[in-house]
């Protein structure tokens, strides 16, 4: 039987765009919507070798369907140009890879694939995979067509046959066109009958069979549903017309014309030289033998030394001026607990590895070397500087001289990018891969350090691979117009954070045991309440044991249920907790507990013996929205709104007699940047009046003057303050106020009519991501959004959330970072004792001498309030006492 292979050229390509990072070639030339759709080809070409194969394109955006629905399609954004460039390129790669392609004007790729598939049918000897990112290509499916859906990206994808569709949706493929009468599809501007989502359209297609069949039904419906559905009937006939693929499209009889009959090498080789997807050239064995590239330049064989003696580092150290990129192989999570494995150095001519061993020997040569990592004269290039700095700083060696960080570089370049390792990097980059770290040396107990020709050979190329990613990410950077924010803010925290990591901040040992006796007779205490609540005594601990005692015996009711039984987690308690005394109880318990295991336990066992500190570790490279966080221990999830949960800050004390700790923290940055980015004009004037912003807002939403404003009023206004900021729901404000969502929704309304620049910039910044693909902060710190235009609605809707807040809560996570810097540098500038500590969301902690902390108190505030000039004034609150507890 043959096999017929057909791609939605459009769709694929969509997602393939907005599914890869932003790659382009050296000539400029956006490559990632190719570069995604080649690796999908290749994966269907190895997957199911097909004897016939076509992509099918839109020609044009105006087909017939627009004679019968001018609107058809009317809502979709204009194809950004950086993937419209690639659309010519694409369909030349297509020709090289010997697959037929087929648009016609007028009609939709739809309409070809489905008259392939119709054809298909009527032959009987045909297997057809249809592939798509298109639900609408279900209604295609039969005994002999199955539709590949993608799911995540474009080489992830989900496979339907007609009893696959009834098992996920109870609907034959024919339904699927009812489907999208009933629910419409905003993707394609087709209306369908409003507040009709997938949910009720399947339960209504169940009953009634077709939208047909609904509509002369209505009588069977009630309330505004029925209402809605008699209103929009029109609408629904249309709708489901507009989803119907037609498939009588004139292609006359392809099948000869659409036989794959596999690649010509030299054709591809070239496309792909062309376009620099040198990990594809390789993988494919496209590089050499019967390929004769134009233009190919010989890659240089990497010369690999192992300097295994002292009298071997001269021959280093007799180069090190030429020295381009190293690397520094630190092995284990945590820097501060890990070792250094050696170092390797790349120059032009070869590239020499040192086992870290060796630097422990005394030796001119090897105080040569240490004294050229610490020489801040030098430049060079390394992956991950920061973890290099702490590792190598508690074997007394100071780097630096670092002035490009390819890993830095790349999570600038797109933070939601989860493969930032040298190998992942290397074949984003569509660059001669080299093997990832587990390969090499193991994971987990596994792990080995194997042979030291193995381990040379492996770090010379990562410090071969910096280098040539270096020129790469320059041209990326600055193309980006992010060398400010690399340069003079990302590179230079990175010695910062180190430095603080370094000097990690004292604990109370004592204060922390007897913290966690306290904590322990209190939980014993609890646990007996809970007993004598519940009528007996059973394992607080056991999610089954407490499912029984709170659904069986108590007669609560039961929420949620999983797979292996009652949820008992915290939604599901405090939903319960008005029902039963025995709730506060437990979940009064289940938070003393953590702070118990979390906080006591887990700090003492993070407290380095030799130091007598904590030295926690920032991750720069983690949140897309820009904020840092912390690791081994994680001292920025410390809770602070209970009681007991802010006397853990008790333990964190000075590390000299006679010292203070002095903490400054923003107040209000979020809003504050809102109010510029907005230039809302009620939002600004508060700020700069110094007026409660809660208090303003409940006085401008509740239209009461300041005296009116009781503490529920102000409460619900900062609810909704801080929740515009994170894009808020009217369900999600609903829950943290406990009120109706229709209530919920009129606050928010409300808040929109008040604070109408707010609203402008979040309807702005919305349009502006789905143009661009991409949000940025005021310091051009960009985070990509590929679901923007999803037609998945949670998908979309996510999107558009983190369109709105990125804005703000990465420009407020930029200014603490050019706080940190900038104080950092007036620090040493002044000649101040005084250390910076721990940086904790929107707080900076420092320990100060006695002698310093009126001059402390000035300089943090200034530095802080003047970090970044904005159209309102930054406010900076400081307090100091004797530990961190008391400074707050």
């Amino acid at each position: 039987m043959s096999k017929l292979i057909v791609i939605d050229g459009n769709s694929i390509a969509y997602r393939a765009f907005f599914a890869l990072p932003p790659l382009s070639n050296s000539s400029g030339l956006h490559t990632n919507a190719v570069f995604g759709f080649t690796t999908i080809l290749l994966k269907l070409m190895e997957e199911h070798k097909p004897t016939h194969f076509l992509v099918a394109f839109d020609a044009g955006k105006v087909t017939f369907r627009h004679s019968n629905y001018k609107d058809y399609k009317g809502g979709r954004a204009k194809t950004p140009p950086e993937l419209s460039e690639q659309f010519p390129v694409l369909k030349d790669l297509i020709r090289a890879f010997g697959v037929s392609q087929f648009e016609l004007e007028g009609y939709e790729a739809d309409d070809i694939i489905g008259t392939l598939t119709r054809m298909a049918d009527e032959l009987g000897n045909i297997e057809v995979i249809v592939v798509s990112g298109d639900k609408d290509m279900l209604q295609l499916a039969s005994e002999h067509v199955k539709i590949a859906l993608t799911r995540k990206g474009v080489s992830d994808v989900e496979l339907y046959d007609p009893p696959y569709i009834m098992e996920k949706y109870g609907l034959t493929p024919n339904q699927i066109i009812d489907l999208k009468g009933l629910m419409g599809d905003t993707s394609d501007n087709i209306p369908g009958i409003p507040g009709v989502g997938e949910k009720t359209a399947l339960k209504l297609l169940h009953e009634y069979g077709s939208v047909e069949g609904v509509l002369a039904n209505t009588d069977q419906l009630k309330g505004k549903m029925k209402e809605k559905v008699v209103e929009h009937a029109d609408d629904a006939r249309m709708s489901k017309e507009l989803a119907t693929i037609f498939r009588e499209v004139p292609i006359g009889t392809p099948w000869d014309e659409l036989a794959y009959n596999g690649y010509e090498k030299q054709a591809l080789a070239e496309m792909f030289y062309k376009l620099e997807f040198k990990s594809l050239m390789e993988k494919m064995d496209l590089t050499g033998g019967d390929v004769k590239l134009a233009d190919q330049q010989p890659q240089a064989e990497l010369v690999a030394i192992a300097i295994q003696k002292l009298e071997q580092l001269a021959e280093l150290t007799d180069v090190l001026s030429k020295v381009e990129s190293m690397h520094v192989e630190v092995i284990g999570d945590n820097p501060h607990a890990g070792y250094v494995l050696g170092l390797s150095f790349h120059t032009d001519q070869a590239c020499y590895y040192v086992p870290f061993e060796l630097l422990k020997e005394n030796s001119s040569e090897v105080d040569t070397l240490k004294a050229w990592l610490e020489s801040p004269d030098k430049s060079v290039a390394v992956y991950d500087q920061h973890r290099a700095e702490i590792a190598l700083s508690w074997q007394g060696i100071a780097l630096r001289g670092t002035t490009f960080d390819v890993l830095l570089a790349a999570y600038l370049l797109d933070p939601t990018e989860s493969a930032l390792t040298l190998h992942g990097l290397l074949v984003k980059y569509s660059l001669p891969s080299l093997k990832a770290d587990e390969d090499v040396f193991g994971k987990g107990a596994k792990f080995k350090v194997p042979a030291i020709e193995i381990v040379t050979d492996h770090l010379c190329r990562k410090a071969n691979a910096i280098h040539t990613l270096l020129i790469l990410m320059k041209q990326d950077l600055q193309q980006k117009d992010m060398d400010q924010l690399f340069y003079d803010l990302e590179l230079p925290l990175a010695n910062v954070l180190a430095a603080m990591e370094q000097k990690g901040i004292q604990v109370d040992v004592e204060g922390l045991k007897q913290y966690g006796v306290e904590l322990a007779a209190q939980l014993d205490k609890i646990m007996k309440s809970i007993y004598e609540a519940a009528g007996g005594e059973f394992n607080i601990n056991s999610t089954k044991q407490l499912g029984e005692i709170l659904f069986e015996k108590l007669n609560l009711p039961a929420y949620k249920k999983t797979k292996t039984g009652y949820s008992t987690d915290a939604e599901v308690l405090e939903r319960l907790e008005p029902y039963h005394p025995v709730i506060s109880h437990i979940l009064n318990y289940r938070s003393l507990a953590k702070l118990q295991s979390t906080y006591v336990e887990g700090l003492l066992k993070e407290i380095r013996p030799e130091t007598g500190k904590v030295h926690t570790y920032y991750r720069q490279t983690i949140a897309a929205t820009g904020r840092l966080s912390s690791q081994f221990p994680n001292l920025q999830n410390i809770p602070i709104r209970l009681e007991e949960g802010r006397k853990i800050r008790k333990v964190f004390v000075p590390s000299q007699p006679g010292w203070s700790i002095l903490t400054a923290d923003y107040s209000q940055i979020e809003l504050r940047v809102l109010a510029h980015i907005s230039q809302d004009k009620n939002l600004m004037e508060a700020f700069l009046n110094d007026m409660d912003i809660h208090t303003k807002t409940a006085m401008d939403v509740f239209g009461v003057p300041e005296s009116a404003v009781d503490s529920n009023m102000r409460r619900q206004a900062k609810a909704v303050n801080f929740g515009i900021v994170y894009g808020i729901s009217d369900y999600g404000l609903s829950q943290n106020l406990n009120i109706s969502r229709k209530d919920a929704a009129s606050f928010i309304e409300q808040y929109f009519v008040v604070f109408q620049g707010v609203r402008r910039f979040m309807d702005d910044i919305v349009l502006k991501a789905r143009k661009d693909g991409y949000v940025t902060t005021l310091l051009q710190r960009r985070r990509y959004l590929p679901e923007i235009s999803a037609s998945n609605f949670n998908l979309r809707s996510f999107a558009e959330r983190t369109a709105m807040n990125t804005p703000i809560q990465g420009t407020a996570a930029d200014v603490i970072k050019l706080a940190m810097v900038q104080m950092d540098e007036r620090m040493k500038r002044d000649g101040l004792a005084s250390r910076m500590l721990l940086q904790v969301h929107d707080e900076l902690v420092f320990e100060v001498p006695e002698n310093e902390i009126e001059v402390m108190r000035t300089t943090v505030k200034e530095v802080m309030e003047g970090a970044l000039k904005l159209d309102v004034p930054l406010k900076v609150d400081v307090d100091t006492g004797s530990n961190w507890y008391e400074a707050k």
